[in-house]
């Protein structure tokens, strides 16, 4: 499942690209299908190793592009581990709204993107995330959880702040904060309650089949209820590291 929408945020082979937070991987193993060089970076050792694994079995299947190459490390998104302008691209798919600090997260980002790269953040959208903390606390009081909630235009003008000119944002995965509401309502970590179990059930059939129904529902219901903002933005080809700083 991706929130990052990739026609607006193009990729050509050979591109340099850098998926901080990267977590299980899922967009790295896009970003590699699609021929660039990704580095997926998390600070999780076991989700690095385990992210690596799965780059071994896409490369031995034949899923990865002649010449596309990736690689799974850990680090700090406040001190990544790369010199200034190393990256054509960089996602961080919710991410920020654990990080005390983002604006240091950001300028990082700026730091390592090459003038005229791309990034796309996305950050749970303010509205379905409220429902959620409303209903569980423990949904965001836990160690590494959500620290903060984000209005669509706190974030933009946190990425603006940071030297990026934004160029298009939108919201996703409007079916899947039901299935949170439902889960803060019972427990988060009630994954046996038959109202988490049957509307789960319904989220693998919608992404291994993508029938055109569901398709249509939460394109329309994506404006009202999409648990994920994304936004994507350039750094601009006359920005220097100092200009962010």
């Amino acid at each position: 499942m991706l929130t990052v929408d990739f026609s607006r945020f193009p990729l050509a082979p050979g591109d340099r690209v850098l998926d901080l937070g990267a977590g299980g991987g899922r967009h790295s193993f896009e970003v590699l299908r699609r021929g660039a060089h990704v580095v997926a970076l998390d600070r999780n050792e076991k989700d690095v190793r385990e992210v690596n694994t799965m780059f071994e079995a896409m490369s031995e299947a034949g899923e990865a592009p002649e010449g596309a190459t990736a690689v799974a490390v850990t680090g700090d998104a406040l001190d990544l581990p790369f010199p200034d302008d190393s990256f054509d691209r960089v996602i961080i798919s919710e991410v920020l709204e654990h990080i005390p600090d983002d604006e240091g997260v950001l300028a990082e980002i700026f730091r390592v993107l090459k003038p005229g790269g791309l990034a796309a953040m996305t950050v749970p959208r303010y509205g379905p995330e409220k429902v959620c903390w409303a209903l569980s606390d423990a949904y965001h009081e836990v160690e590494g959880g959500h620290i903060r909630i984000y209005r669509g235009h706190e974030l933009v003008e946190r990425v603006e702040a940071a030297g990026f000119e934004p160029y298009g944002d939108h919201f996703t995965h409007a079916l899947h904060s039901p299935y949170w509401w439902i889960k803060c309502a019972v427990g988060v970590d009630n994954d046996k309650a038959l109202p988490v179990r049957m509307y789960h059930k319904l989220l693998v059939w919608d992404i291994m089949k993508a029938p055109r129904a569901t398709r249509w529902a939460e394109k329309a219901l994506n404006p009202l209820i999409g648990k994920s903002f994304v936004v994507y933005a350039v750094k601009p080809r006359a920005a220097s590291t100092e200009d962010a700083a």
